[in-house]
């Protein structure tokens, strides 16, 4: 199985519509798909849109709306909040987080607001607390296709709004009114509901929307012909008290109305569980311990236990062919029927072109492996065969996030990376050091006796003497000379800088600082540092910095990019400052090798020129930029870029939820 990625043509400036909040597909006209998209419900970015496509989501049209959505917020996984009329594509609904009910009448071009939806989908009940409190609102729109036929809209349709109050609500007119459902539970949030062939209902619960905790839940059946609750959970619980987890879906058989899946969502301890059950919920079995996976390809999953089934799947074709949706992929299972006669169910991994991970740092040191990722979640990876996915770093440690790895220039074996501790591995410090190039790592002896709470940034001097730490939330940076035996607190730099190491001079360290548009030298080895003034202090005075890199091929020389900056090189003295080009707003760049017959490093920028935002790469010193993107490959622009130095015209890039890529000069033909 290999995916096809559908919005790789957002641009940097909608960054924010690559997250999806739901998804829909017109059950009449499988041409028309519909997303809703919005990453973040957060004031500092745009609002939500839905895209939509009448081939397939080879091209899509924009509508955009008057509210944000949250496709990486809480409850990312509930749902699905965009819901198609079965008998009439014409009408969508729409679930918001924070501003009610929405209605289309023509595929999704216009929309305008039920007015009549209960309150209590923009209440605070209707909210969860996380990293921020975020309002989570209506989380599915079902409709009851009995209710109509072709041609003639559905009266009938349910809500459900993830509250612990009455939660789930229906319309019998169509959606001009509604009202709550008798007999419902309450005192859980609802995150699914699907409907079963014979006119039930099922529903899974969690008294959290996920995904990051549940600490209670049940799945319930729901007959409205006879407005009869009943409770399936599978596994048993005693009402009252919080069983520790929930539950994250529910999906019926399409062709056997008897035959539902659910699972459990934040059992950690010991895992997720998978159950199925023939007889419409009376009775379960637990499908993953009769379970065999299968980890050859890709080898990394080897190390993940599945989790965060907020997703289920049974072929409409193949009772046999189930998928569920797990925090690191999907697995698929194709002979899911053997459990009935207890047989072994296998799973494969179906992750082939769909990627959803996030760098944080990359680097590509001029030995060993070409590339090495400091990635969220997932820690990072040593990429031998950068068309494998390989196992990640080897343990211990084993961080949560890597967030930024540094070479010694001079001595390219020696790695060094910080991140976030992940128990039980039980590390005593959040970075570490390999001296083989990234394939074996020992942490650090010991944290400064001020450390802070984050990774922050690490950078190692370009023969490997020292290494210089800045923790987030640290009052200050440190510096050792013995991997942590011992730290020397560093003077000079302001909270919030970010350190790197100049390429050629082991003395020689470097810091910036994006809110106070300062940046900093060191030449004593890290333990002092300055501000950098002269003409680069008056030029940040006007712009932002979004990235500052040492010159790869002269000791003293920085390069400085940013949002009304474009890309500027510098000596550490402030002085000698030169505008590299036309090219304007740039958010990263990298050096790779140099072209042939030329001695002038390769630059690989993201940012504008003439107007128009892309990858760019010059060979000539940043006299001429050659866009080397296209406007099907945005990737809503890119995180992070760097140049291999092995290699002419290979570069890399990270992307807002993408991964990595990597792309080589394609060779034009001779005619």
């Amino acid at each position: 199985m290999r995916w096809t990625a559908l919005t790789d043509w957002v641009s940097a400036a909608d960054n924010n519509l690559l997250g999806i909040d739901s998804l829909a597909v017109d059950p009449r006209d499988s041409h028309r798909l519909y997303l809703l998209s919005g990453t973040y419900n957060d004031p500092r970015v745009g609002n939500a849109a839905v895209l939509r496509s009448t081939d397939r989501g080879a091209h899509f049209q924009r509508a955009d709306l008057p509210f944000k959505m949250g496709g990486n917020e809480l409850g990312r996984g509930d749902g699905e909040r965009l819901a198609v009329d079965p008998n009439d594509g014409r009408i969508l609904f729409l679930g918001s987080r924070d501003a009610g009910l929405w209605r289309s009448g023509d595929y999704g071009a216009h929309w305008t607001r039920v007015d009549s939806f209960p309150a209590v989908a923009t209440s605070p009940s209707a909210s969860a607390k996380g990293w921020r409190q975020q309002a989570i609102g209506i989380v599915f729109v079902v409709f009851d296709p009995t209710s109509g036929s072709p041609g003639k809209p559905s009266s009938t349709l349910y809500a459900g709004v993830s509250t612990k109050e009455a939660s789930l609500f229906c319309s019998i007119d169509g959606g001009r009114t509604w009202n709550p459902v008798s007999g419902q539970p309450t005192g859980l949030r609802p995150n699914h509901m699907v409907r079963a062939g014979d006119g039930a209902y099922y529903l899974s619960y969690g008294d959290e929307p996920g995904p990051d905790r549940m600490n209670d839940g049940a799945v319930w059946k729901y007959e409205p012909a006879t407005q009869r609750w009943t409770d399936i959970t599978p596994l048993p619980h005693i009402t009252g008290t919080p069983s520790g987890y929930g539950w994250g879906a529910v999906v019926v058989d399409p062709r056997d109305p008897n035959v539902v899946m659910t699972a459990t969502f934040a059992h950690y301890i010991p895992k997720d569980e998978l159950f199925r059950s023939t007889d419409g919920g009376r009775h379960w079995q637990e499908i993953f311990a009769r379970s065999q996976f299968d980890y050859s390809d890709p080898v990394w999953a080897r190390e993940h236990t599945p989790h965060w089934l907020a997703s289920i799947a049974i072929d409409p074709h193949d009772a046999d062919r189930v998928w569920f949706v797990t925090g690191y992929g999907v697995w698929m299972s194709t002979d899911m029927r053997h459990a009935d006669h207890g047989g072994a169910v296998h799973w494969q991994f179906q992750d082939r072109g769909l990627e959803e991970t996030v760098a944080l740092d990359l680097i590509s040191p001029p030995q060993g492996a070409h590339l090495l990722s400091a990635l969220g979640d997932l820690d990072g990876y040593k990429h031998d065969d950068l068309d494998v996915a390989p196992l990640q770093f080897a343990t211990p440690p084993r961080y949560a996030n890597s967030e930024s790895i540094d070479f010694a220039q001079n001595d390219p074996s020696l790695i060094v990376r910080s991140g976030f501790l992940r128990k039980p591995f039980g590390q005593a410090t959040r970075v570490a050091y390999s001296k083989d190039g990234g394939a074996h790592w020992h942490t650090f002896a010991s944290e400064p006796a001020q450390a802070g709470q984050g990774a922050g940034s690490i950078a190692v001097a370009a023969d490997g003497s020292a290494v210089l730490w800045f923790p987030r939330d640290a009052p200050n940076a440190s510096l050792t000379r013995d991997f942590g035996k011992h730290w020397i607190p560093v003077q000079g730099l302001s909270p919030r800088a970010h350190v790197l190491s100049d390429r050629i001079d082991p003395k020689r360290f470097y810091a910036y600082d994006s809110l106070a548009r300062q940046v900093f030298v060191s030449r004593d080895g890290g333990e002092h540092f300055r501000p950098i003034t002269g003409a680069l202090g008056e030029r940040l005075k006007h712009g932002s910095i979004m990235q500052m890199r040492a010159g790869p091929d002269a000791a003293g020389v920085v390069y400085v990019s940013g949002l009304g900056l474009g890309l500027l090189r510098v000596h550490d003295d402030g002085s000698a400052l030169t505008q590299m080009g036309q090219l304007a707003n740039t958010r990263d760049f990298g050096f790779g090798k140099s072209a042939p017959g030329s001695s002038l490093p390769t630059v690989f920028a993201a940012g504008e020129y003439a107007g128009v935002y892309g990858l760019y790469r010059s060979t000539d010193d940043g006299a001429h930029w050659l866009r080397i993107d296209d406007d099907a490959h945005r990737y809503g622009g890119q995180r992070l870029v760097t140049g291999d130095p092995r290699v002419f015209g290979r570069v890399y890039f990270a992307t807002s939820g993408r991964g990595v890529f990597y792309g080589d000069p394609v060779e034009k033909k001779r005619p």
